[in-house]
């Protein structure tokens, strides 16, 4: 059992720039994907990006080259690193972990979740 804990979501302006953090109650190594999913208000959670069990990223077209997730193995510990904030960028971010290799990109795969962290962007 893998328990995730975020931090880090608030409120900023566009522009702007935010430190997501998933701290894994126990060690990371052999979990899987983990990655950041978000859901913005009436919409469906969608794949911002994760870390295949390869150590390679993946991005969702819309973050690319905003956003930049890793993976500190030794402080099990997932971060998203978000800049040029917009304001489609608000919703709740939710870590997710231990998805099959390769299937990163489906929330349906993962087995463990976090209880979300809110990040709002104002215009």
């Amino acid at each position: 059992q893998v328990q995730l804990l975020e931090s880090g979501g608030g409120s900023v302006q566009a522009g702007g720039s935010l430190r997501l953090s998933c701290v894994a109650s126990r060690y990371t190594y052999n979990v899987g994907c983990m990655g950041w999913f978000r859901q913005g208000p009436g919409q469906w959670r969608e794949a911002v990006a994760h870390i295949d069990d390869d150590g390679s990223t993946n991005y969702a077209d819309s973050v690319k080259g905003r956003f930049t997730i890793s993976l500190d193995s030794a402080k099990s510990a997932l971060y998203l690193q978000m800049n040029s904030l917009k304001p489609e960028d608000t919703g709740i971010y939710y870590c997710a972990a231990d998805a099959p290799p390769g299937r990163g990109r489906m929330w349906q795969e993962y087995n463990y979740w976090g209880q979300g962290t809110q990040v709002t962007v104002s215009s």
